[in-house]
C-alpha cells in the first residue's frame, strides 16, 4: 500500500484554467489534464526561473518530488501544443497560501492571503466577487496550514 500524498504548497489558483487551438471545436480534441501541483512546478521553473531546489523549499516539497512534477508538467504542455489538445488545470493535493479574488462590477483583480475574509471590492464597494481558490474547492480548508 503506498504512503499518501503530501499536500503541495501552491501559491496562489491560476486565473486561467482551460486552453485550446482557436477555431476548432473542443468536441473533436482531445484533453489533457495539469494537475494545479504540475502547474505550480511549471510556473516556479520556467515561468520564474526557480532551480529545483529552491521550487521544492517553495512547494513544501522534496527536490526528488519537484523533479517528478516538473517533469510530467513539461511532457503534457509540449504534448498540448504539438498534438493541439485542450489543456485543462484541475485537481491535485495542494493547498493554497494566496486567493486571488476579482471583482464582477469594476473588473478590479487583487490578491489576498488565504486566511483574509473579502466581502467587498477596495475599489468600487460592490459584493459581486469571484473567488479563484474557491472554483477549486479551496479557501476555508487551506486556512491555517500554510506558512
Amino acid at each position: 500500500m503506498s504512503r499518501p500524498k503530501i499536500n503541495r504548497s501552491v501559491l496562489k489558483p491560476p486565473m486561467f484554467t482551460e486552453f485550446k487551438p482557436v477555431g476548432v471545436p473542443s468536441r473533436i480534441l482531445s484533453q489533457t489534464f495539469l494537475s494545479l501541483d504540475e502547474y505550480e512546478a511549471f510556473r516556479l521553473a520556467d515561468h520564474l526561473g526557480f532551480g529545483h531546489e529552491e521550487a521544492s523549499e517553495e512547494m513544501n516539497i522534496s527536490r526528488s518530488t519537484f523533479t517528478r512534477l516538473i517533469e510530467q508538467a513539461r511532457k503534457k504542455v509540449a504534448g498540448m501544443l504539438i498534438n493541439g489538445n485542450i489543456l485543462t488545470i484541475e485537481g491535485g493535493n495542494i493547498h493554497f497560501r494566496k486567493n486571488t479574488i476579482r471583482c464582477n462590477s469594476c473588473g478590479h483583480t487583487f490578491i489576498i492571503d488565504i486566511n483574509a475574509n473579502i466581502v467587498k471590492c477596495p475599489e468600487c464597494n460592490s459584493d459581486s466577487l469571484q473567488n479563484f481558490a474557491g472554483n477549486f474547492g479551496h479557501g476555508r480548508c487551506c486556512r491555517g496550514r500554510n506558512r
